[in-house]
């Protein structure tokens, strides 16, 4: 759920909704808002508070509640349960097994960072860090410039003390200005339907387009007083130099993808073709070999654009984004329908979301992108078939 303008990996909500499974004795399904949940026949009962733990998380070994899922690793994702033919997505677990967490705490409020809980894929947490994660890749930058230093044993034994890493932290992890997501453009996060079910409601056709599994990319350009300030970045990251690695020291996939497309010079030419706009700004998804472990498995990096916006119109619909990037040889990202009418249940949305990949058919696609044709309204459909296909 994305609560103040991030993703809530955890957060207090209400089960809306508890249904038996034919055949289970000890189960059952329980509901907060459209997840489907196992949880335990008879501990719970419908308008109970809860704390909800989304599938991409990843708990704390160290906090006994959690015991039961040393199995798995501590790790919540997608399962299916084949004996009675349902899908789990999710964790549900009594708001008492949470001291920390004050029983008058209103419902979706994110507990993500006062319970502790991360992503389980590794990578993700730096790729999609906060400020305070942003220093600590900042520090990891600098111990690889400085490896030799920094992988001695004494090091790195110094360095497993927290009062130490928290000093090296200070003096070497500090968020660099010239790094930080430019302020004007907002961050690219889209809303799962199961946390908006009632959007099914509305009829109005809607366009679709696939949603490409990899790394959220923007690049804008902003007139100057003299010249053009110029952003490539992650997703919560700038990069002001193009030689500079990513997290994992993985190469600049941002910039590859900018100068690629020559993205860059297309932006100027919108500026110097509209002067009454002061910024424009392309976002889309990276992605290729070494980047969230290739799901559609491509043998080259590659860019679909999936936003244009500029300072005066905000974010253009999909269709007419679409027309003017391909026009100046940018990629979109498929599109599916200009004229999709949403269905009545989110089961039958995710289905339909549900297929072959337009960039690799040999492989299933992540899922939908679902907008209102100004672009005003939008939020995604992943897959559960591509989510149980996934192998991290």
């Amino acid at each position: 759920m994305i609560i103040n303008n991030k993703r809530a990996l955890a957060y207090t909500a209400i089960i809306h909704d508890i249904k038996d499974i034919p055949g289970a004795d000890n189960i059952q399904l329980g509901y907060v808002n459209a997840w489907s949940v196992i949880i335990k026949k008879n501990e719970f009962k419908e308008g109970d508070k809860v704390v909800f733990f989304e599938i991409d998380s990843l708990v704390p070994a160290s906090n006994p509640a959690f015991s039961f899922l040393q199995k798995t690793n501590y790790k919540i994702k997608t399962y299916r349960l084949n004996k009675f033919k349902v899908v789990s997505q999710g964790l549900v677990l009594p708001l008492s097994d949470f001291p920390e967490v004050d029983p008058a705490t209103p419902i979706e409020t994110d507990v993500t960072e006062l319970l502790k809980i991360k992503y389980y894929v590794a990578e993700d947490n730096v790729r999609k860090a906060t400020s305070v994660d942003a220093r600590k890749e900042r520090f990891r930058q600098f111990k690889f410039k400085h490896h030799k230093f920094f992988g001695t044993s004494f090091m790195q034994w110094l360095c497993s003390k927290k009062w130490f890493y928290n000093i090296m932290l200070k003096f070497f992890g500090k968020p660099d200005k010239k790094r930080q997501f430019p302020k004007f453009i907002s961050k690219t996060d889209e809303e799962r339907v199961q946390n908006i079910p009632s959007v099914l409601d509305l009829k109005t056709p809607m366009v679709v387009t696939e949603k490409i599994d990899g790394t959220s990319t923007t690049i804008a350009v902003k007139r100057k007083f003299l010249g053009y300030e110029i952003y490539v970045c992650s997703r919560n990251l700038r990069y002001p130099d193009k030689d500079q690695k990513c997290y994992m020291q993985n190469d600049n996939i941002y910039w590859d993808m900018a100068l690629k497309y020559d993205i860059i010079n297309k932006l100027k030419l919108i500026l110097k073709n509209n002067r009454e706009l002061k910024w424009v700004a392309v976002q889309g998804e990276s992605f290729g070999p070494k980047w969230q472990g290739n799901p559609l498995k491509l043998n080259e990096l590659d860019f679909r654009a999936f936003n244009l916006i500029d300072s005066k119109n905000g974010r253009l619909g999909s269709v007419a984004a679409a027309s003017i990037l391909e026009g100046m040889g940018i990629p979109f990202v498929p599109i599916v329908s200009i004229n999709y009418v949403l269905p009545d249940t989110v089961e039958e949305l995710i289905t339909a979301a549900t297929g072959p990949s337009a960039l690799n058919p040999e492989v299933l696609r992540e899922g939908w992108v679902i907008r209102s044709f100004d672009g005003t309204l939008s939020f995604k459909a992943v897959s559960t078939e591509y989510l149980l296909s996934k192998k991290d």
